[in-house]
């Protein structure tokens, strides 16, 4: 039976930072890789990421968990989006000081997407067989781009990948302490919506939470719209709903 964790504020930052300091390394890593204007700072608690336009990374994540946001925060943060002329994006935990919502209702920002951040206790998920004709291994160094295709074509839906997305995904696979995972269905790798009717991502998070716990990890960490096929896939294997993030934006207006 899986134990209900308590939020408590501490555990909200923790976890948002974790997520901040991966976006953080993806923005420096994409500045020492190529030309462009790359960035991170530190604003109100959490931390403004540009890694180009309308890029996934691009927002903003743990603001107002370090107690209340003033103006003047406020102010550098949408100095950093509007001189790149970039839509401010910010991932809103429900634990930030309620100064930092004044500050989306006062200056007229709206509400653009949810997100369920679900955790699990390492050790604790329920196991899960891989099915037969699928191998779940790490992706060598000269895989890391097939992997950043395989993994960018979830988010498109039966679309070619954009190649905003695997651009992002490849820098993500270069990230200190990251290890990336191909799924094989027989001898093909297989990714997208196959992942899901193939019983491969369960599969995927069962063979993560493992590598996590030889690490000696005490929490997983995923981030899924709610309701989605990737939210019941987490569930299935023991992850719980901890909280639900908020994204609030406003559009860059020139002039």
């Amino acid at each position: 039976m899986t134990v209900q964790m308590e939020l408590t504020i501490d555990l909200a930052r923790e976890l948002e930072l974790v997520e901040a300091g991966a976006a953080v390394e993806c923005a420096e890593m994409a500045k020492l890789a190529q030309s462009g204007d790359f960035a991170a700072e530190r604003i109100a608690g959490g931390f403004a990421v540009y890694c180009g336009p309308d890029s996934p990374v691009t927002q903003a994540v743990g603001l107002g968990l370090l107690g209340a946001v003033r103006e003047e925060e406020f102010d550098r943060l949408e100095d950093f989006y509007f001189r790149r002329r970039e839509t401010v994006r910010v991932e809103t935990c429900p634990m930030a000081d309620a100064t930092l919502v004044n500050e989306y209702k006062r200056r007229g920002y709206h509400v653009s997407e949810f997100s369920n951040v679900m955790i699990e206790r390492v050790g604790c998920a329920a196991g899960a067989k891989t099915p037969a004709g699928v191998e779940i291994r790490l992706a060598r160094q000269d895989e890391l781009d097939v992997w950043a295709v395989t993994v960018s074509q979830g988010f498109a839906e039966g679309q070619p990948a954009p190649e905003g997305i695997v651009s992002i995904m490849k820098m993500f696979a270069r990230v200190r302490g990251t290890e990336c995972y191909l799924a094989s269905a027989d001898g093909r790798i297989v990714g997208g919506a196959t992942l899901a009717f193939r019983g491969v991502q369960t599969a995927l998070l069962r063979r993560r939470l493992d590598r996590a716990k030889e690490l000696g990890c005490e929490l997983a960490m995923s981030i899924a719209v709610p309701g989605s096929v990737s939210q019941r896939n987490m569930a299935r294997v023991g992850f719980q709903t901890l909280y639900t993030r908020i994204k609030f934006e406003r559009a860059y207006q020139p002039g």
